[in-house]
């Protein structure tokens, strides 16, 4: 392969953000900030614009390239709730294969057999046919005995489990968070503490194995409270978060408009506000898009009916960028969660510019300014809960493996 060398760019690396470019050669990188660029290199004038590590979305539940290529992300790993759940060797190398060469998907093998919460699945022989974790999927796993199991098992395997956070029995079929927005609206709710009841066995159970969790999503004060604990203790934990859930709050669902119809739902203000701390202290580790296209016919019901889920990737960079302006986290620590912190959690190659590292980079424009439309995303559908939000960052060019896509 010929040498791509990026020049003039602002380069996210190492905890800082600095005038300089990137050089790639043979799919890694090569040099970083100032260096001689070779006499058969190709170039790319970056003309000040960020360059950054491509982006690692932990727990999409899609595989769609289109929406991946223009949010920035290169590598996705991707939920075992699949059409068929991937609790078999044959569908996780199926999963494996399936986004390239645009996007490295790395599947996360089914926890339980049918995701059913009951019995352990291969996860050992998935794991060797390319699973990168196990997840219990979009639900908990309410047998403790099955959960403290499945924890040893993974954790001696060297996996990070991926758990639902929500206790299923309290939650029931409620579609919102208890408080005046549910009721005013007449919505079947339950109380934000089954989240943090969810979170307190699961981290007990950690105490007991020792083995490695994180929690896809976590969107309460009483439960990042308990890992924030965990973490002085030393105890294995992470935790990650939508945009969603740190810029929305339930009173967004007041038109019953079926595009805020998540999971976990939206929370209290108070819980948002929490969650915008633990982002700014490091409680939360990762940022995540919760991409999950949904069509028509899973949206355009009663709020009650309507199929919870969101389609992020395209607005997972924008967002962010979003609160780097308002001030709530430097953009170093923007792709740390984006992009540092998922690869290193599930031991995946890029997240870094470093001389070395596998060369997925992304140029961004931050302040190329657009609105968010449902109608134009290019993913599989366009259920957004910021639909119509002007937002500002743009993918200028991305390239994956140290080929331009």
């Amino acid at each position: 392969m010929s040498a791509l060398a990026i020049l003039g760019g602002q380069v996210v690396a190492g905890g800082t953000v600095a005038p300089g470019g990137v050089l790639v050669r043979d799919g890694l990188i090569a040099g970083v900030g100032t260096f001689a660029v070779p006499d058969d290199a190709e170039t790319i004038d970056a003309g000040g614009k960020l360059i950054a590590p491509g982006i690692i979305d932990v727990g999409v539940f899609a595989i769609d390239p289109a929406a991946f290529s223009a949010g920035g992300i290169t590598r996705a790993v991707l939920m075992p709730d699949q059409s068929q759940p991937l609790d078999a060797v044959a569908l996780i190398q199926h999963a494996v294969t399936a986004g390239k060469p645009d996007v490295w998907v790395h599947p996360l093998a089914a926890a339980t057999q049918g995701l059913k919460g009951t019995d352990l699945a291969e996860i050992g022989l998935m794991a060797r046919a390319g699973a990168c974790g196990t997840a219990t999927g979009r639900g908990w796993i309410a047998d403790s005995g099955v959960m403290q199991r499945l924890l040893s098992y993974a954790g001696a395997l060297g996996l990070v489990t991926i758990s639902h956070a929500e206790d299923a029995g309290l939650a029931g079929s409620a579609v919102a968070t208890n408080g005046e927005a549910a009721t005013r609206m007449g919505l079947p709710a339950a109380p934000a503490e089954a989240e943090a009841l969810a979170v307190a066995r699961d981290l007990l159970l950690v105490e007991v194995t020792g083995a490695p969790l994180h929690f896809r999503q976590l969107t309460t004060a009483r439960a990042l409270d308990l890992v924030r604990d965990a973490k002085r203790r030393g105890l294995p934990v992470t935790c990650g978060i939508t945009p969603a859930h740190l810029l929305l709050s339930d009173v967004a669902m007041g038109d019953f408009r079926t595009f805020t119809r998540l999971s976990p739902p939206l929370r209290s203000e108070d819980d948002r506000q929490a969650c915008l701390r633990a982002l700014a202290d490091g409680t939360i580790d990762i940022l995540c898009s919760g991409h999950d296209p949904r069509g028509p016919e899973a949206k355009r019901l009663p709020f009650v009916d309507a199929e919870p889920g969101m389609a992020g990737a395209e607005t997972l960079l924008s967002l962010g960028l979003g609160l780097v302006r308002d001030g709530t986290i430097a953009m170093p620590r923007l792709f740390d969660l984006l992009s540092a912190a998922p690869a290193k959690r599930f031991g995946l190659p890029g997240g870094a510019i470093a001389v070395g590292a596998e060369a997925d980079l992304i140029l961004i424009d931050p302040e190329a300014p657009w609105r968010i439309s449902s109608e134009k995303m290019v993913a599989q559908a366009g259920n957004t809960p910021f639909d119509g939000l002007p937002v500002q960052g743009r993918i200028n060019h991305l390239i994956k493996g140290g080929v331009r896509l």
